[in-house]
């Protein structure tokens, strides 16, 4: 279903007037959401006691927003006021009034994916991302890290992007100086609209269409670019700017007249890849598990791990199989596993093999390693509240009572951090035999190293690389006949909603990784094809499903889980 957007150029402290004239609109086009870009509040070195009085008003709920109201950073900083009132109500201002920062992919509740880049490039960090969402500055890797976003309904940005009048036939527009970070970011995400507010002046290019991606090569996404004047003017250029969206509807197989090519050139080298002997596969590597030391003299000439465009879990990349997607939440997303371990006859009353992956957008070879905390704490969060729902999923469906085993490799030199999740046996882990198995594993790959019992949360408190496994089982199976059963697992506490931690029990195992360990990343996988009898399937890439096989399974796996996705209410 199509939803009426509204759009507002920077309202520079007038915000009281801009939300009186969206409120008059609004009464006569029900608009879903509204947009308001660039500096919403009025510029520092010009705000006089009556802005003062305003934001004060606004920040107590005397000022009516009449719809759910998105604004962004500026170009310059917010009143301390502001920042201390964001900082209490987790980026509500005020009732219908939300903040989306500098740096943000939201997805409202009719399914419209945001993807907001606020504020000036900084020049000062030649490396990595900001990490305070209230200045007005962004770095080239904040840019870089919302890629990982893969697509966006809709782009936001302070600035525009280069080049994006090349080729149009419109004149009479003195472009701003562009810049190229923002010009490969829209390349990346294909964005429908992209709205900018970057001069004074009210400008709509003719929409342009993208080079199609090698997955649909018969597909151009197309984007509608508009910049638009701040609400105060003195051209009284337009500063609004309203129109209907559908996020479900597709790309349309006919351009629309007067559409060009896409503008931008974008100025990035790829990277090549790995030769044969050291591809990098979702869930192998070769020569694993024998020699657990590397020799202490590295190659001058070892090549660096894939970048996000060639990461087969960024959704950015050409190389990412959208055909397993489940699920897309704002930082992580649900995948089935492409060659998965389990078969449908493995757990027959599951409508899937049920090997699950559950990936962060953000392209990050640890969770300790995602350098915004914010952002890390989200991502965590996101990722257990998904292995929470995989749970609640696993206590519905009937017949053989399963738990469930989750297991990552964290490592700095790997390539994109990520949770493996299969359904198990209730009758394995109350008997130990799941723990028991990693162990014995581990002993007989002659790990220099032991498993210990300890919740490392999101692995900034533990030093170094590791591999990590939960066992969990339902709260109900702990105990037979009266007798505690639980194998020593504990009440599963961490981070759980709605009563969820009275629903089963978990033990978190955790085997560190020293520097100049060589792991097999496909311990886990391997462990758990014996385990379960699947010995012949421990690699991935026996296992290989085709396309229509992938299909199928995931779309028998969503359909099933859709009452337990909390991301489609998000």
């Amino acid at each position: 279903m199509a939803s009426k957007i509204i759009v507002s150029g920077a309202a520079k402290g007038r915000f009281r007037p801009v939300l009186e004239k969206i409120a008059k609109l609004h009464s006569k086009n029900s608009f879903s959401l509204a947009i308001i870009l660039g500096d919403f509040f009025a510029v520092p070195e010009s705000s006089s006691d009556e802005d003062d009085s305003n934001a004060l008003a606004l920040i107590n709920g005397e000022v009516k927003v009449p719809l759910p109201t998105y604004f962004t950073a500026g170009k310059y900083p917010l009143p301390s006021s502001v920042i201390e009132k964001l900082e209490q109500s987790g980026d509500e201002l005020c009732p219908n009034l939300y903040f989306l920062g500098k740096r943000s992919t939201t997805k409202t509740s009719e399914g419209l994916r945001i993807v907001n880049l606020a504020g000036s490039l900084d020049p000062t960090i030649l490396a990595g991302e900001s990490k305070d969402k209230y200045l007005p500055f962004h770095t080239e890797d904040d840019a870089k890290a919302l890629r990982g976003a893969n697509s966006a309904d809709i782009l936001l940005t302070s600035n525009w992007p280069a080049d994006v009048c090349k080729g149009s036939k419109i004149s009479g527009t003195e472009a701003p100086a562009g810049e190229q970070h923002i010009a490969n970011l829209c390349s990346t995400l294909r964005p429908r609209y992209h709205f900018s507010t970057a001069s004074d002046t009210f400008y709509e290019r003719e929409p342009f269409f993208h080079r199609p991606l090698e997955r649909e090569p018969d597909t151009r996404y197309i984007t509608r670019f508009i910049s638009l004047a701040s609400s105060d003017n003195p051209s009284k250029q337009k500063s609004l700017y309203a129109f209907s969206i559908d996020p479900t509807s597709s790309v349309p197989l006919t351009l629309p007249p007067g559409t060009t090519a896409c503008p931008f050139t974008i100025a990035q080298k790829r990277q090549r890849l790995p030769d044969q002997g050291q591809s990098y596969s979702r869930f192998s590597v070769p020569n694993g598990g024998a020699d657990h030391y590397r020799p202490s003299k590295r190659s001058r000439y070892t090549k660096p791990p894939p970048g996000p465009q060639e990461c087969f879990f960024c959704l950015s990349s050409s190389k990412v199989n959208t055909n397993l997607i489940a699920s897309i939440a704002n930082d992580t997303y649900l995948t089935t596993a492409k060659g998965p371990l389990t078969t449908p006859s493995t757990y027959p009353n599951l409508p899937s093999p049920t090997h699950l992956l559950v990936i962060p957008l953000e392209h990050s070879p640890t969770l300790s390693s995602i350098s915004i905390p914010e952002d890390r704490a989200r991502t965590y969060k996101e990722m257990h509240r998904y292995r929470r729902a995989l749970h609640s999923f696993l206590l519905s469906r009937p017949g053989e009572k399963l738990g469930a085993v989750t297991w990552d490799v964290s490592r700095a030199a790997g390539i994109h951090n990520h949770w493996q999740f299969l359904p198990v046996s209730v009758d394995l882990v109350k008997k130990g035999l799941v723990e028991a198995a990693f162990k014995v594993e581990a002993e007989n790959e002659k790990y220099p190293v032991t498993f210990r019992t300890k919740d490392i949360g999101d692995g900034t408190v533990e030093k170094g690389d590791f591999f990590r496994v939960w066992i969990w089982m339902p709260a109900d199976e702990n105990k037979v006949d009266g007798q505690d059963n639980s194998g020593g697992l504990v009440a599963d506490v961490d981070g759980g909603e709605d009563g969820e931690e009275k629903r089963g029990k978990q033990k978190c195992l955790v085997l560190p990784l020293s520097a100049g360990f060589k792991f097999d990343i496909q311990f886990g996988r391997k462990v758990m094809a014996k385990l379960l009898g699947l010995d012949g399937r421990r690699d991935w890439r026996d296992c290989e499903q085709t396309d229509k096989e992938e299909l199928e399974d995931a779309e028998k796996f969503k359909e099933a889980f859709k009452k337990f996705d909390w991301a489609l209410e998000e």
